[in-house]
C-alpha cells in the first residue's frame, strides 16, 4: 500500500514518523480529495469510480489518526493537518492540483492555501463542500455559529459510547429521518464502518481542531478560483453558519447551493456532484 512520510513531535518532545496512507487512480488533471470527519478516503469510492472516466487522476488519503495511516498521540491541528496536505503534494510532486476538501477537510483546504500556495503553481482550483469554515464557534464577533455547549456534548457521547454516536450521527450527517431515506441501511453500515476505523482520541482531538479553528484570515487570503458547495438541508454544518459566512470572505467564489442536500451531499447526491466536480476541473 501506498505511504507518505511526514512527521509530528509527541508530548514528550520525542520525534515520531507519521506514515499517510494515500489512493491514487486514474490519469490526467490532478484532483487531491480530502475526505470529512469522521471518515477516511473510502468515502469518495463512487468518485474514484467515476472522476478517472474523463480524464482526472484522483487522489485521496487518510488524514492521520483515521483509516489505514498512522495513530500518533499528538499532531490534531489544523497547521499539522496542513503540513501533511503538504507533504503528500510535494511527495508526488504534482501541479496545476484542484483540492477538494469536505467539511472538515475544507479547513485543510482554507490553511494550506494561505500557506503554502503563495505562487499558486502547485494548486490552482479549490473546492469547499459541506465546509466548516471559516468558524464555527459562536463567539462575540460570530454570532453565526453555534454554542461551545453542542461541541461538548458531542465529545461527552464520543467518550461515552463511540459505536452508539456515530449510528446517530449518520443519519443526520446523510439525512435520514422517519420519512427521508435517502440512503440504504446497508449505506448506514459500512458507514460507521469506515467511522470507526480510527483512534477514539483522533476522533475527538479532530472534532475539537474543526470546532475551535477560525480560518477568517486564511480564507482572506485565498486569490485562487473557489467553488463553494453546500446543502440547505445540512443539519451537521448549518449553510448559515458556514457557506454563507466563507463566501463573504471569498468574494470571487463560484456558490452553489443544493437546496434539498444534507451533508454528505458526496453521496446523497453523488451523480450532480461527480458533475460539478468533472465540470470544474475542465473549465478554462
Amino acid at each position: 500500500m501506498p505511504f507518505v512520510l511526514s512527521n509530528s513531535v509527541s508530548l514528550s518532545g520525542v520525534e515520531e514518523e507519521v506514515h499517510l496512507f494515500y489512493q491514487d487512480v486514474g490519469a490526467g488533471k490532478p484532483v487531491v480529495l480530502i475526505h470529512g470527519w469522521p471518515l477516511n478516503s473510502d468515502m469518495w469510492e463512487y468518485q474514484f469510480n467515476e472522476l478517472p472516466k474523463h480524464n482526472i487522476r484522483v487522489i485521496a488519503y487518510d488524514r492521520r489518526g483515521f483509516g489505514k495511516s498512522s495513530r500518533p498521540w499528538g499532531g490534531y491541528d489544523y497547521d499539522t493537518f496542513a503540513s501533511d496536505l503538504d507533504t503528500l503534494l510535494e511527495t508526488l510532486d504534482v501541479t496545476d492540483v484542484t483540492l477538494v476538501g469536505f467539511s472538515m477537510g475544507g479547513g485543510e483546504v482554507a490553511r494550506y492555501l494561505s500557506k503554502y500556495n503563495s505562487n499558486s503553481s502547485r494548486v490552482t482550483k479549490a473546492v469547499l463542500v459541506s465546509s466548516v469554515t471559516p468558524f464555527l464557534l459562536r463567539t462575540d464577533d460570530n454570532p453565526t455559529g453555534l454554542p461551545q455547549e453542542e461541541f461538548d456534548t458531542i465529545q461527552n457521547q464520543l467518550e461515552e459510547d463511540r459505536p452508539k454516536f456515530i449510528a446517530t450521527f449518520g443519519k443526520q450527517f446523510y439525512g435520514v429521518h422517519l420519512f427521508s431515506n435517502p440512503v440504504s441501511s446497508e449505506f448506514l453500515q459500512h458507514n460507521a464502518s469506515l467511522a470507526l476505523n480510527s483512534a477514539g482520541y483522533a476522533t475527538i482531538k479532530a472534532m475539537q481542531a474543526w470546532s475551535l479553528t477560525d480560518f477568517r484570515a486564511d480564507l482572506d487570503a485565498i486569490k485562487i478560483p473557489v467553488l463553494v458547495i453546500h446543502g440547505k438541508a445540512d443539519e451537521t454544518v448549518p449553510i448559515d453558519a458556514s457557506a454563507e459566512e466563507t463566501v463573504k470572505h471569498i468574494p470571487h467564489a463560484e456558490y452553489v447551493v443544493y437546496d434539498d442536500a444534507p451533508h454528505g451531499l458526496f453521496y446523497t447526491h453523488k451523480e450532480r456532484f461527480t458533475k460539478e466536480i468533472v465540470n470544474y476541473v475542465h473549465r478554462v
